[in-house]
C-alpha cells in the first residue's frame, strides 16, 4: 500500500470514524463532544509551539517529565498537547490548566492534517511511541516542521504485521520523521529492520523511567478510611473479559485470601458493567465514588480518574490489566516505583523488555492464567518477606534505568 491508497480509504472511512465517536459517546458522552478539532477545526496559534500527542492518560503521565522539561527549557514556546481520548484531555486539563493547549489529535488525512498545522504553527512535533501516521508526517515534513518519534518502541509482533501489510508505506514514514528516539535496543533494531535510516535512529531510554510518580496524601487518606487496616489486592486498568477471571479465581480460592480486593477497570464507561458483574457473582461490592467504608465488600470498585497512584500506595500487591488478555499488558513502572510487589499475566507483549526485566531482576512475577494469579497472591500475603523483597527490587530497578529525559532534551536542542 502507497500513501495515495492510504489516503484513499481514508477518506473513505472517514464517516465511519465520525459514527464510531457518536457510539462511544454511548456510554461516554464526551467522544460526541468538539469533534470539529479531530477534523482540523481550531484556533489559530499566535505563538510559535512544541506539539507533544499523547494518545490516553497513560502517555500523557509518561510523558509529564518531559513536558516540565520543554516548559522550562523553551519558554517563548508555547507547549501544545494533543490526545485522542477524553481522559487523556480531562487528565492534561486538570494537570496543566492553561499553562498549556490542548485540542483533539486530527484525523490523518491530508486536507485535516494540513490545515492543523497551519493553525498551532509548530517548530517541532513530538510523536509518542507508535504514533506512525502516514499523512501527518508527510504533511510535517513538506511544511518544515521538524518531526520525532519518542520514547519510540516496536514489538516483534508489530514488525511482522508492518512487513507483511505496508513494508513500501510504513518505511517511507519512517524515513521522513527527523528522529526515532527508541525506548530500548531491540526496538532500535526493529525499527532499523522497518527500513529506517540507521543515522536516524538513537535509543534514549525510556522516559516512564524518569517519572517520579506521587500518590496525592489526601486520597490515600481518604481510601484508607474505605479500606481500614485489611490487606488490599489492586487488580489495574483491567479490560473486559479479565474481571470476568479475577471474579472465578477469586471464587475458587476465598476461603484462602484475607483481602479486600479492589478492581479498577481501564476504562470509566466499564465501571457499571463491572459493579453487574461483581453483583452476579454473589459477591458484596462497594464503590470508591459512594461508599464510606468497604470493611464489609469483598470488592471495592475503583471508579475514579486520576487516583491510581494512590491506589497502588495503599495496595499490599498489585496485579497489572490488559495482561490476561490480547491487550498486552500496561505500565509496570508505577507499582515499581512505589516498592510495591507486581504480579502480570502471559501477555505482556507492550511491556516485553520490561516485563522481561523485572522477572530477571525477580521484582515481579509472572502467572499463566486466573488459578495461579490467586495462589500466588495467597502466598504472597502469607509471605510478607518475600513480598517485601519483590517490592523493594522493582524499585532498584526503577531507579537503575533513569535518565531518558535529559537524553531526549540534548537530541531536542540539535533541531530547534
Amino acid at each position: 500500500m502507497n500513501r495515495a491508497l492510504y489516503s484513499l480509504v481514508g477518506y473513505l472511512l472517514l464517516p465511519v470514524l465520525i459514527i464510531r465517536l457518536l457510539a462511544k459517546s454511548i456510554k461516554a458522552v464526551d467522544y460526541r463532544k468538539r469533534i470539529s478539532e479531530r477534523l482540523g477545526f481550531i484556533n489559530q496559534a499566535s505563538t510559535p509551539s512544541i506539539w507533544i500527542h499523547c494518545v490516553s492518560v497513560g502517555e500523557f503521565m509518561a510523558s509529564i517529565t518531559l513536558i516540565n522539561a520543554l516548559i522550562k527549557q523553551y519558554p517563548s514556546h508555547k507547549i501544545f498537547i494533543s490526545s485522542t481520548t477524553p481522559t487523556g484531555s480531562k487528565a492534561i486539563r486538570q494537570h496543566y490548566g492553561d499553562k498549556v493547549l490542548h485540542y483533539y489529535f486530527p484525523f490523518d488525512l491530508n486536507f485535516i492534517v494540513n490545515r492543523y498545522i497551519k493553525k498551532i504553527k509548530p517548530e517541532l512535533c513530538l510523536l509518542m511511541e507508535t504514533e506512525i501516521w502516514p499523512n501527518l508526517i508527510h504533511a510535517l515534513k513538506q511544511n518544515n516542521v521538524t518531526s520525532i518519534l519518542i520514547n519510540a518502541r516496536m514489538s516483534e509482533r508489530s514488525l511482522k504485521k508492518y512487513q507483511k501489510f505496508i513494508p513500501g508505506l510504513v518505511n517511507q514514514t519512517l524515513n521522513n520523521l527527523d528522529l526515532i528516539a527508541t525506548q530500548n535496543q531491540n526496538s532500535l533494531e526493529r525499527f532499523i529492520n522497518l527500513g529506517a535510516s540507521k543515522t536516524k535512529v538513537i535509543n534514549t531510554g525510556n522516559i516512564k523511567f524518569d517519572l517520579n510518580p506521587q500518590a496525592n496524601k489526601l486520597t490515600t487518606q481518604a481510601l484508607k478510611k474505605i479500606t481500614g487496616n485489611r490487606s488490599v489486592v489492586s487488580f489495574a486498568s483491567t479490560h473486559e473479559g479479565e474481571e470476568r477471571q479475577i471474579i472465578d479465581g477469586f471464587l475458587a480460592h476465598k476461603t484462602q485470601l484475607n483481602a479486600l480486593l479492589l478492581i479498577i477497570p481501564r476504562h470509566p464507561e466499564r465501571f457499571n458493567e463491572v459493579e453487574k458483574l461483581v453483583k452476579n457473582a454473589n459477591l458484596t461490592i462497594a464503590r470508591r465514588s459512594n461508599s464510606k467504608s468497604a470493611t464489609e465488600a469483598q470488592i471495592l470498585l475503583g471508579d475514579s480518574m486520576g487516583e491510581m497512584m494512590s491506589y497502588f500506595e495503599i495496595s499490599d500487591i498489585v496485579f497489572m490489566g490488559g495482561s490476561l488478555n490480547n491487550t498486552g499488558g500496561h505500565n509496570m513502572l508505577e507499582p515499581a516505583a512505589l516498592s510495591k510487589p507486581i504480579i502480570f499475566g502471559p501477555i505482556v507483549f507492550n511491556f516485553a523488555e520490561i516485563s522481561s526485566e523485572l522477572l530477571e531482576n525477580k521484582a515481579s512475577i509472572q502467572v499463566q492464567n486466573s488459578d495461579e494469579l490467586f495462589t500466588t497472591i495467597a502466598e504472597l500475603l502469607s509471605n510478607q518477606e518475600k513480598a517485601n523483597q519483590l517490592g523493594k527490587n522493582a524499585n532498584q530497578y526503577f531507579k537503575s534505568k533513569q535518565g531518558s529525559v535529559d537524553n531526549l532534551i540534548k537530541q531536542i536542542g540539535l533541531f530547534l
